[in-house]
């Protein structure tokens, strides 16, 4: 009787977090002899997941460093494995901009599920065309995000519910850690320094949670163009603060951050590179950056430092490469 009822409170659980492509799935055993397949679009979901699934799934993400999901389009290899996959997880509001359509139609075959769709609605920011995607820039998002991946896969696999539960504990006590430190990194910049100039509108969510004012030189979608009155703004924002950094990110161009700095020292104001920021993409895989625990421990340690606080250098957990957060 009680394994019925949990496997009851998963289903009515996947229900309210908008979840529908389980009716024909929760009752149904793993497709594979195996290990069940999954596939993600976004690395920082993969990493999520494999938290959550430990060796009980294998677990693919379609993009990976340097990647910028707003431009992505699926190859055919991609198709194919998001097809032969198990289950799908993606991050949802409109991220993966080009893939929207095909993801429909892959929610009438398997288990697609979206991490955006597992957050209380309160925590969704809004932007120019709907809410912001970036919600891993806040870390209790992610924590949210691993409790429902924990309660879509104990709905698919109710004999491991009792392991995803836990690793999922086991993980959000990390993300726990992680937001602390990040808003202590923050806590150590004075006020007037908490403005963080990036290339596009990436981290809001980063912002909010932590108290910074955050502008980005492209909206939310890398899609759009930076216009010359938009930089001129920001120019004048830099000049007006004495902001000393501005930063760059891993997946989008520099030629705009460089424009603002050239645009600065015309002023008379010396602005440096603050360092490079993983915004849409993690670091490389198989390093500490390469995760999401060390992607946002490089971001806020990377920008405390530029902005002037005395931040360790090598993080949270002493793993940062020292070359990781250098700025010019």
């Amino acid at each position: 009787m009680k394994k019925i009822l949990i496997i009851s409170l998963c289903v009515a659980g996947l229900a309210g977090l908008g979840l529908h492509s389980l009716h024909s799935w929760a009752a149904t055993p793993d497709r594979t002899s195996g290990r069940p397949q999954i596939v993600t679009t976004t690395a920082q979901v993969a990493d999520a997941v494999r938290a959550v699934t430990g060796d009980l799934a294998q677990v693919e993400s379609l993009m990976g460093e340097g990647v910028d999901p707003h431009l992505y389009r699926p190859t055919r290899s991609d198709i194919m494995k998001l097809k032969a996959a198990d289950i799908v997880f993606y991050n949802g509001l409109h991220l993966e901009g080009q893939m929207v359509e095909l993801l429909e139609k892959l929610t009438k075959e398997k288990p697609v599920f979206a991490i955006a769709a597992m957050l209380p609605s309160n925590r969704l920011l809004d932007g120019p065309n709907g809410h912001d995607p970036h919600i891993w820039m806040n870390a209790q998002n992610w924590i949210s995000a691993s409790d429902g991946i924990a309660l879509a896969l104990s709905g698919l696999h109710p004999q491991h519910q009792e392991t995803y539960m836990q690793n999922a504990r086991d993980y959000s006590a990390k993300l726990e850690e992680l937001d602390i430190y990040i808003r202590e990194s923050f806590s150590r910049l004075p006020v007037k320094s908490r403005i963080l100039v990036t290339a596009h509108d990436a981290f809001a969510y980063l912002g909010e949670a932590y108290g910074l004012q955050v502008t980005g030189i492209q909206g939310i979608s890398t899609e759009s163009e930076a216009g010359l009155k938009k930089i001129e703004e920001l120019v004048d924002l830099l000049v007006e603060n004495r902001i000393p950094a501005v930063f760059i990110e891993s997946s989008v161009s520099d030629r705009n951050i460089r424009a603002l700095i050239e645009g600065a020292a015309a002023r008379g104001h010396q602005v440096k590179i603050g360092g490079t920021l993983y915004s849409d993409a993690m670091g490389a895989t198989g390093t500490y950056e390469g995760t999401y625990i060390g992607m946002m421990d490089h971001n806020a340690t990377t920008i405390s430092r530029a902005l002037g606080a005395a931040t360790p250098p090598q993080g949270l957990q002493g793993k940062l490469s020292l070359a990781s957060n250098q700025h010019e």
